[in-house]
């Protein structure tokens, strides 16, 4: 499976969370409230390829007072980078026991007990491999599915695999979609774009990844299965202030051109001399929710 290193995860962390379809991800958590009012228990959510855990520092605070939270990532320095930073993010960090996780799981990473504001939030982290384990993974108890950046890694055969065996409701945000507007525009950008979405398919560590066509993919397989699907856009528009994460895109983007030998390193180092110094750029993302209506009432929204 394809690494990120803990430095680009928290380059991104400020746009990702600046990104986020706000209408859809209140709607999200008008769902999770309906479901927090029905029962005792905190409410549970597992988070795929969680990295150092950004996708529960958007989203926790504000969803209910009680939550349970697991971080599952193949990487145990990202998980240990997760902890790490939550224990910075957190207000408090409160006593735990030692985890009970699964069988299926070796606990690696010791269970974490903060709050935030006025939630409580309890995390644990398990160590394995979605390639292999995604049906062992999504078999744990959740009231849902998370994951965020991570889909357009997966290949089309494994997403079939995730589909038939999710049963509870998922919401993914920031799918790369595969739409790139930099300004100012080049003579070079069409042909760029067309061999970095050649590399965006090649194996992530799932196989032959489906890239920007993955949240179509699951739209429609989902479907199928009678889930209810909502998907909304969530671009990143970054200007002078993501300088860094501009110049690394740029750097990222020509390095995977590169190496796909489809246009020539003069053009593509040309390219990247360019865009190191663009001002400002937009980077396509969706968001996505799938829920069956019979198990909550969805409040509706303008979607």
């Amino acid at each position: 499976m394809t690494s990120f290193s803990s430095d680009w995860l928290a380059l991104r962390e400020a746009a990702d969370h600046r990104a986020r379809d706000s209408l859809l991800q209140a709607q999200v958590i008008r769902y999770l409230d309906t479901i927090a009012a029905t029962q005792t228990e905190p409410l549970r959510l597992i988070d795929l390829g969680s990295g150092t855990g950004s996708n529960l520092r958007a989203l926790a605070p504000y969803l209910p007072i009680a939550q349970h939270w697991t971080l599952v990532d193949h990487d145990p320095a990202l998980l240990h980078a997760a902890r790490i930073a939550l224990i910075g993010w957190a207000d408090e960090q409160m006593h735990t026991s030692e985890s009970h996780n699964q069988k299926t799981f070796i606990a690696l990473i010791n269970p974490l007990a903060i709050s935030k504001g006025h939630k409580q939030i309890t995390v644990e982290f398990l160590c394995t491999d979605l390639a292999k384990n995604i049906e062992s993974v999504l078999a744990l108890p959740a009231d849902i599915i998370t994951a965020a950046a991570f889909f357009d890694l997966v290949a089309e055969d494994w997403l079939f695999r995730f589909c038939n065996a999710l049963s509870k409701p998922l919401y993914t945000v920031l799918s790369y979609n595969g739409i790139e507007n930099w300004s100012p525009p080049l003579d070079s950008d069409p042909a760029i774009l067309k061999a970095f979405h050649a590399h965006q398919q090649t194996d992530k560590g799932f196989g032959v990844a489906a890239g920007p066509n993955a949240i179509n993919i699951m739209q429609k397989l989902l479907s199928q299965r009678h889930f209810q699907t909502i998907c909304a856009s969530s671009p990143w528009v970054l200007n002078a202030q993501d300088r860094l994460l501009i110049e690394s895109l740029a750097k990222g983007s020509a390095a995977a051109v590169l190496e796909t030998d489809l246009v020539n390193s003069t053009v593509v180092n040309q390219w990247m001399d360019s865009r190191l110094q663009a001002d400002n750029c937009i980077i396509g993302h969706t968001d996505f929710f799938a829920f069956k209506e019979h198990e909550h009432h969805v409040p509706s929204s303008s979607l």
